[in-house]
């Protein structure tokens, strides 16, 4: 699909088609509300007010995800395993069926479109301000893996194919390089380009890992970043890991690394260029710590020595994506100017250049996994 294609599936329905796939579900009426709701860069949100009862309603991007429902079952699975453990606490959007009995709506348009209940009560944070609510995140993202580390992988449907593979996005980086005429013509571009090509060899890491059968395929969330975790208004105890499109089978160095990615990087993943970007050791500590807590039990020796890696992996992969779609004209990634892929691909690869500059305290934190202070 061609980018003008993506941009069309992305307009926003006016409020009268919103409001008919709305009452397509089964909650009551009248619908009070409906408005956008949201930071998401894939998919199409709405926050609804129907029946005194408030709902979060999505489009999916048909572009990203080939099959929309399967998303639906997974999430399905994930909501039945958190009834059977609620001792762990953790909360799950409960899907809302169609009026016809489905787990989502598929529109005359062809698009798909669900509706979720929206947890009360609860609250984002754009940045972790204290050692607290550091250890609240490593606490909530240890009790999901554990959650769901008893799952076969094959429980769950693959969602989004390729997704965390990164010699995959190492193998069309070079290809969109090779075939874009005068791409690193463009100085900032080959900035960008030279990093990448410097460290093709991290690109396989943990695949090679995988595929010698060093560490398994588990059930991951896949983009547990701080955005997607809520947090009670009240007492601050992080309450559920949201955006569930990526649930699937995959590896759970993936997840540890993209959630200390995105929280230990506090000048944000839009910086403008103020603020240096740098890993945080001081959220990661605590992050790690909590983590370690609730999955020592069954997590890995080789899993565990392989996080400082998979913390230097992540922002490289996601600097390769921004960096590739900035080179095939912004096809994936919402962009608000132009350019702003590839700024965003910059402030990535500071990130990985900062990490590599703290490797052996990264290392020394990880070390201490099974020690009694960890």
């Amino acid at each position: 699909m061609r980018r003008g294609e993506i941009d069309g599936a992305r307009q926003a329905p006016k409020r009268a088609v919103l409001g008919t796939i709305v009452e397509a579900f089964e909650i009551a009426s009248p619908v009070e509300a409906i408005e956008p709701y949201g930071r998401g860069l894939i998919n199409d949100t709405f926050r609804v007010v129907a029946g005194g009862t408030r709902y979060v309603l999505q489009r999916i991007n048909g572009a990203v995800f080939p099959d929309p429902l399967r998303i639906m079952s997974n999430i399905q699975v994930l909501d039945r395993q958190a009834r059977l453990h609620p001792d762990l606490g953790f909360r799950v959007p409960v899907l809302i069926a169609t009026r016809t009995g489905e787990a989502g709506l598929r529109a005359p348009d062809g698009n798909v479109w669900r509706l979720m209940t929206l947890i009360e009560d609860a609250v984002g944070l754009p940045r972790l301000e204290t050692p607290e609510q550091a250890r609240e995140v490593g606490r909530l993202l240890g009790r999901f893996h554990t959650l769901l580390q008893s799952l076969p992988a094959d429980a769950l449907s693959v969602t989004l194919p390729g997704f965390h593979d990164t010699p995959a996005y190492l193998a069309r980086f070079l290809s969109v390089l090779a075939r874009v005429e005068g791409a690193r013509n463009d100085p900032d571009v080959e900035i960008g380009v030279r990093f990448a090509l410097d460290r093709q060899a991290l690109a396989k890491r943990l695949a090679d890992a995988r595929d010698r059968g060093e560490i398994p395929v588990r059930v991951i969330h896949g983009d547990p970043k701080l955005d997607n975790i809520l947090f009670d208004r009240d007492s601050g105890r992080a309450l559920a890991l949201i955006d569930l499109d990526t649930l699937q089978p995959g590896l759970i160095l993936h997840d540890i690394g993209d959630c200390l990615r995105s929280c230990c990087n506090r000048s944000g993943e839009s910086a403008g260029g103020l603020n240096r970007v740098s890993f945080d050791l001081a959220v990661a500590e605590p992050i790690l710590h909590a983590y370690a807590e609730q999955t020592r039990a069954w997590l890995s020796a080789e899993e565990i020595a392989l996080i400082p890696e998979a913390i230097r992996l992540m922002p490289f992969e996601l600097g390769l994506r921004f960096l590739t779609d900035h080179l095939e004209g912004d096809r994936y990634f919402k962009v608000a100017e132009p350019g702003e892929n590839l700024r965003k691909a910059g402030i990535q690869f500071d990130l990985v250049t900062d990490i590599e500059g703290k490797a052996a305290d990264i290392r020394a934190l990880v070390s201490r996994w099974n020690a009694s202070e960890v």
